[in-house]
């Protein structure tokens, strides 16, 4: 449908600019080769006016889509961001790829990710240790001085008829990607179609990380860089379908991948390879790798300085196919050596990338000596009705910057959000009351005093536990989603004028509970309301501010977009990742469920056997699934249903997060005890000074450095828990 549409994107196949790729709202991509750019064109014009996507800076607008990954490039305000320390170092990569022609639907141009650690063999490996990393400055063939001495000597002895190259293979190429992924679907069938239905010989199968290392520092004929799952997808490293991939000649089975000495599980090493990717060693180099792979040393004189030169088939502009279609058999031999030799990403710029900006430039406090205060700020209500829902959306460029809490008698607040001087704990960073508003069952009142006040009384379904999870506030702070009526709706409540704005039906029984999330690529968002009836209802939340269905003409009684089954008893709690374009519910009893956001159920997270009633979900757009379950038990899961971790805390948790990559876990319960977790392990990594009251729900503001609690005195609390402090690179400095 066009109206699933979200981003298009112009694409080379085979080095020819007539391809395109389409994002839909489902999480999911297809592209198309077209016979020349013209129909391109054409296409482009006849598909909805979505640009790239809400995600880089850019207008939607079908130009944008026909832009050059250049122009793309110098348009984005992605570079800044990066250089701010907005957005990771990840998620840079994966935007530099993404416009310079990378994709997932095609082999030959699968992304490309630098190789980061030299050191696979030590029982323990530190990151703060230069000599652990690698000098990104140089490609892969220059690592190694001697291996350098062989390129740059083959480079000037070149008396082939063909453009001179330093190296005959590439670091991205089908071939290669297969080699990563043979252990996993659908690339062990694609790697057996073009292999004859047969395994690599054993000794040349993917079998080991630090193998694979000594292999691209030693052979003169391995050049290759790493693939994006090297640093999210750990299943890529186990032979969980049992394949027979044979004996080295050592006599050693190749099975699953052998990981380096200080990686103890699969999930180990990836989440140590994606600290070191974020590490300060690398942030400081990684424009200088950028060079090399989407920039101004890929080609020409400054590539043959870096001995950066690959074979001429493999950049854009060398060869054109339609001149050969006079010679079929020469046009179909010119495409099978461009697939099977790889190809070089759109060039992004011509000059040097800038770096990134030093995290003390940017975090100046955080290398102070002493600590800032952990308590910021208290501010208290008028009503002493406990603080149940934190919605902390703080963004600067909201009309409505703010805080909004809502209490147990279902009271909400609008508490304006103000950081004028930028430093947390500093004069002028405050949250002011802005105004109370009761919500009521057909109007609402506004009125600081409550004289006025009227309570929701005969449609609330008494036995329902008010919760954070009864209530939804937009990103925009201008609505908020309440549930729990006995109508069995759930209802939009305008924030600034308190009236409602729209009831929502769907369930056959009362909605006990709701969950929002916005997606990264076409600024979707996504409702999601749990009911006793044991279903849940997805939903989408529109621009024009109200619920639509799959049937937009009619926003007054809109359908689900989507009905997720599974459970058998009353859903209590649910969480939505839109990045993953995921649900997780969990129910009175019973394990949670995993669903797509199109309702097909994919998993149950199954814990320990005292581990089935759970209460509280929170997962990360990283793949981390952390449950909290009666009786104090926390469990970790990765979101295709391993358990990593679990720990018992002796509280009742009533409200938890994880930090915006999932490397930690914040919870607070009746104890009224702030708690700071590694959310791999559990590890404690700091306790907060109690409160006087517990803790009811909690927010984050969105530079993750203040957290909002709610507490049942009716206060809220503002932290500050700038996560920096607890990195391993920072610790040595508290």
């Amino acid at each position: 449908m066009f109206s699933e549409i979200r981003a298009v994107f112009a694409r080379r196949y085979l080095l020819q600019n007539t391809a395109l790729e389409v994002f839909m709202a489902n999480r999911t991509s297809v592209m198309f080769n077209f016979p020349d750019q013209p129909t391109v064109k054409k296409v482009v014009y006849s598909l909805p006016r979505v640009g790239v996507g809400t995600s880089y800076g850019l207008p939607q607008a079908r130009r944008i889509s026909l832009a050059t990954p250049r122009q793309l490039f110098k348009s984005s305000n992605m570079t800044q961001r990066w250089q701010r320390r907005e957005i990771s170092n990840f998620e840079y990569l994966m935007f530099l790829n993404t416009i310079a022609g990378r994709t997932y639907n095609d082999l030959n141009q699968y992304p490309v990710f630098p190789w980061v650690l030299t050191n696979y063999e030590s029982e323990e490996l530190d990151l703060t240790l230069p000599g652990n990393f690698r000098d990104l400055s140089k490609p892969i063939g220059a690592l190694n001085p001697k291996r350098a001495v062989f390129y740059a000597e083959r480079y000037e002895a070149w008396d082939d008829e063909a453009p001179p190259c330093h190296y005959s293979t590439h670091y991205s190429s089908a071939a290669a990607t297969l080699h990563w992924l043979i252990r996993i679907e659908p690339f062990t069938t694609f790697f057996l179609s073009t292999n004859g239905n047969k395994f690599h010989h054993p000794n040349r199968t993917f079998s080991g990380i630090t193998r694979s290392w000594r292999h691209c520092q030693r052979d003169t004929s391995d050049v290759k860089e790493l693939i994006p799952e090297f640093y999210y997808l750990p299943e890529m490293f186990v032979n969980s379908n049992g394949y027979g991939l044979g004996d080295r000649d050592d006599g050693t089975p190749v099975c699953d991948v052998e990981l380096p000495a200080w990686a103890k599980t699969p999930e180990d090493f990836v989440r140590i390879n994606r600290m070191a990717l974020e590490s300060e060693f690398v942030s400081c180099q990684l424009h200088q790798w950028i060079d090399l792979i989407f920039g101004y040393k890929q080609r020409g004189p400054e590539a043959v300085r870096a001995l950066n030169v690959f074979h001429h088939l493999t950049y854009e502009g060398f060869v054109n196919l339609d001149s050969l279609a006079s010679d079929p058999l020469l046009r179909e031999a010119m495409e099978a050596q461009i697939q099977s030799i790889g190809q070089t990403p759109s060039q992004l710029l011509i000059e040097p990338h800038p770096p990134r900006s030093s995290a003390m430039h940017l975090s100046p406090l955080m290398f102070k000596e002493q600590m800032q205060q952990d308590v910021i700020m208290v501010l208290k209500f008028p009503s002493n009705s406990p603080v149940t829902h934190v919605a902390a959306n703080t963004l600067p460029h909201l009309a409505m910057p703010a805080v909004v809490t809502v209490t147990c008698s279902r009271l909400f607040a609008v508490n304006r959000w103000h950081n004028t001087v930028g430093l947390r704990g500093a004069p002028g960073y405050s949250l002011e009351q802005a105004h109370h508003l009761p919500i009521e069952m057909d109007s609402v009142i506004a009125n600081n005093t409550g004289t006025n006040k009227r309570q929701i009384t005969d449609l609330v379904d008494q036995s329902i536990q008010i919760n954070s999870q009864c209530f939804v506030v937009t990103a925009d702070n201008r609505y908020v989603l309440v549930c729990g009526f006995w109508d069995k709706s759930f209802r939009v409540y305008s924030s600034e004028t308190g009236k409602l704005t729209q009831i929502v039906f769907g369930h056959w029984d009362v909605v006990t509970c709701l969950a929002r999330s916005e997606s990264y690529i076409g600024g979707d968002c996504y409702v999601v309301s749990g009911s006793r009836d044991a279903t849940l209802l997805l939903w989408y939340w529109s621009g024009r501010h109200h619920i639509i269905g799959d049937n937009p003409n009619n926003s007054d009684y809109p359908a689900p977009r989507a009905v997720l089954t599974g459970h058998d008893y009353e859903v209590v709690c649910v969480s939505v990742c839109a990045e993953l374009g995921l649900v997780i519910s969990g129910a009175k009893e019973g394990p949670c469920l995993v669903h797509t956001i199109t309702g097909d159920l994919l998993r149950a997270l199954e814990g320990p056997d005292n581990c089935s009633l759970p209460r509280l979900i929170s997962v990360s757009s990283e793949g981390h699934c952390v449950i909290c379950y009666e009786r104090g038990q926390l469990c970790n899961f990765s979101i295709n249903g391993k358990l990593l971790a679990q720990m018992e805390i002796n509280d009742t948790t009533r409200a938890m997060l994880l930090s915006s990559d999932g490397q930690m876990l914040v919870t607070g319960g009746d104890n009224g005890v702030v708690e700071v977790w590694q959310a791999c392990d559990f590890k404690q990594l700091y306790i907060y000074p109690g409160c006087d009251a517990g803790i009811r729900a909690m927010d984050l503001s969105h530079d993750q450095r203040t957290l909002i609690t709610g507490m049942a005195s009716g206060s809220i609390v503002a932290f500050n828990i700038d996560f920096n402090r607890w990195h391993y690179e920072h610790q040595n400095r508290y």
